[in-house]
């Protein structure tokens, strides 16, 4: 069955669902509905690297691949999640050129990264995969993702997408908001640099990844240009119990 990586140079569309830990009943019910990926949280959600193994288990038993929102841009978070099998990172509030290198460097092995070098974990199949092998899966399936959260960052996105190895990039318009003291995503100053991110996504051929609330917009991102969509669970379960609670 083909990766991510290649599925989206085949021109797939991927449907994925962010969740939190633990969740994993929910990451396999997500499975069973036939979801591509799915996006665990360890920058808001708690980033225990005993139940994120088992998050990716039972994620993989159900076929699906594993991205990872990690807390910060340092080497060792990276390293770690992808050793214990995460298909890529989604690494934030990446803010330049040299912060998109150091994602790409942290997530993968040389001559593309300095990642450093192990079979033995569940990434390497217990160490029966040769390195050769390992090597090629890294450059076959390891998929590294820019978040753009500031207005630094969107002044210089276009230098981000341009980085070696940066396979796509998603806007966070939260975080926007407030770096450009504004009141909410909905803001058409955010509207504007959310587009410019996805502008520069286009023009640099990466693949561009956005989180939506719920069907019609998930359809909608995908109409408009986005490779990844990934529907935020936490929304779509509140906005059900509160059509539920609506019934008494």
């Amino acid at each position: 069955m083909a990766g991510m990586k290649q599925r989206l140079a085949e021109g797939d569309k991927l449907l994925g669902a962010l969740v939190r830990m633990p969740a994993e009943e929910l990451v396999e019910m997500v499975g069973v509905a036939g979801f591509d990926y799915v996006l665990i949280d360890c920058e808001h959600g708690p980033a225990d690297m005993v139940p994120l193994r088992q998050h990716i288990a039972a994620a993989q038993v159900h076929g699906m691949d594993v991205l990872v929102r990690v807390g910060q841009n340092e080497p060792a978070l990276i390293q770690r999640v992808l050793d214990h099998g995460a298909t890529g990172v989604v690494v934030p509030h990446v803010d330049d050129a040299g912060g998109a290198a150091a994602a790409v460097h942290a997530a993968r092995y040389p001559p593309v990264g300095d990642r450093g070098f192990a079979t033995y974990g569940r990434a390497g199949r217990y160490g029966t995969r040769t390195a050769a092998d390992h090597l090629a899966a890294d450059a076959r399936e390891t998929l590294v993702i820019a978040m753009v959260e500031s207005d630094v960052g969107c002044r210089n996105v276009g230098d981000i997408v341009a980085t070696a190895g940066i396979d796509a990039v998603m806007a966070g318009p939260a975080d926007l908001a407030v770096s450009l003291g504004v009141v909410g995503p909905a803001d058409p100053v955010v509207v504007a640099a959310v587009a410019e991110v996805h502008r520069a996504a286009a023009e640099h051929g990466r693949t561009r990844l956005e989180i939506v609330s719920g069907a019609q917009r998930a359809r909608a991102a995908f109409e408009s240009g986005a490779g990844l969509v990934v529907v935020n669970l936490s929304h779509v379960l509140m906005e059900t119990f509160a059509a539920l609670r609506a019934v008494r």
